[in-house]
């Protein structure tokens, strides 16, 4: 049985073993295991507002470091193209632009918008070329209202992690929520990407922990769904101001909704409120730090800050104190796996089961 077996029953369950926060050789297996085919936010469809904009970016900066574009071609179509030269794997766009053709400055290869190999000069001579091998990449695009999310695993299907969300939130015209690139926010957390999930995923803490939160957030109503690759935290509202108006055609008509946080393996959380959206993404940079990026989507102005959608920044704090904490009492000789309350911490132990899966192959 793998270290990290963890029992799908969570009464009988145990933790994920500590090996996983502290084992270097775990965290390099995790690297392409967990994050290469894992889909990940790469930008609002704002940055290409015209044909022939193109938007140079890097697929989990740090970790990963794939270098990807997105481009917009002719026909309006959106796409995202590996960024390096199929020639001598030079970079091809260098900062955001606007563009006919994509043109590599190393020796002049010239690549259409949507990818395609179309000249390259000294090249006459050159047996069986080109062939398909000679086109950009073009991976996986999913478009969410104006967000746009993508992975390395060509022919990657998005629904097995998006489609609960979405069909959950599906009366909210996304089509309006209105990215707010200004209020974007950085944390740098000395502690394991996934204890930042961990904590993200139960809201057993929040009593302890978040005073203000608890404040507006309805306890004893906190409830958890599970879905194959995603999980709901329901927060209920305290006060009819600051739950969502819901319409009728949504499955929590009639319920003081005060949040809905999603979960998206492995590393995005979505959290709407009656204002609007913020993304919380978390990208492991070494085995004991991670960095935390919160993204805004403004749906509702007047409702900004308000209800358990406000002082984020508070809360992130006092959740990266309880979490830098737990990384200090993870590398104790002491402690090698905990249990899990059945009540109140089902995301989490959710979270290690798919880690567990994932990680049934590892033989370190």
């Amino acid at each position: 049985m793998s270290i990290f077996f963890v029992d799908q029953d969570i009464s009988q369950a145990r933790t994920l073993h500590t090996d996983f926060y502290n084992n270097p050789d775990v965290f390099e297996f995790t690297r392409e295991r967990i994050f290469g085919p894992s889909w990940q936010y790469t930008g609002d469809a704002g940055l290409l507002r015209e044909p022939g904009h193109c938007h140079p970016f890097t697929f989990m900066e740090q970790f990963l470091e794939e270098p990807l574009v997105l481009t917009k071609d002719q026909e309006s179509v959106i796409r995202c193209l590996s960024n390096v030269c199929t020639h001598r794997g030079a970079i091809i766009v260098n900062e955001p632009c606007k563009l006919s053709q994509l043109r590599c400055r190393y020796h002049g290869r010239v690549f259409r918008l949507n990818g395609r190999f179309q000249s390259m000069p000294e090249f006459k001579e050159v047996q069986n070329f080109p062939a398909s091998q000679d086109n950009l990449t073009e991976l996986p695009l999913f478009r969410w209202g104006s967000m746009l999310f993508t992975s390395l695993q060509t022919g990657n299907n998005h629904l097995p992690y998006f489609r609960d969300m979405m069909e959950r939130v599906s009366w909210m015209p996304l089509d309006e929520f209105v990215y707010r690139p200004e209020l974007t926010k950085h944390y740098f957390i000395k502690a394991n990407w996934a204890l930042y999930c961990e904590n993200y995923l139960e809201g057993f803490h929040i009593p302890f922990v978040h005073a203000g939160l608890n404040a507006v957030i309805d306890y004893g109503n906190y409830t958890t769904e599970l879905f194959p690759w995603s999980s709901l935290q329901l927060g209920m509202a305290k006060e009819e101001d600051d739950c969502f108006d819901l319409p009728p055609s949504s499955p929590d008509y009639g319920k003081k909704v005060a949040a809905y946080y999603f979960y998206v393996f492995p590393n995005m959380m979505f959290n709407f409120y009656p204002w609007g959206l913020s993304i919380n993404i978390v990208k492991p940079l070494t085995i004991g730090t991670c960095k935390v990026t919160f993204l805004t989507y403004v749906w509702k102005d007047k409702l900004y800050n308000t209800g358990a959608g406000s002082n984020l920044h508070t809360v992130e704090m006092e959740d990266e104190a309880v979490v830098e904490a737990v990384q200090k009492g993870v590398r104790s000789r002491f402690y090698g796996h905990g249990r899990y309350s059945v009540t109140r911490e089902q995301g989490t132990h959710h979270f290690h089961r798919m880690l567990s899966t994932l990680l049934q192959d590892y033989a370190g």
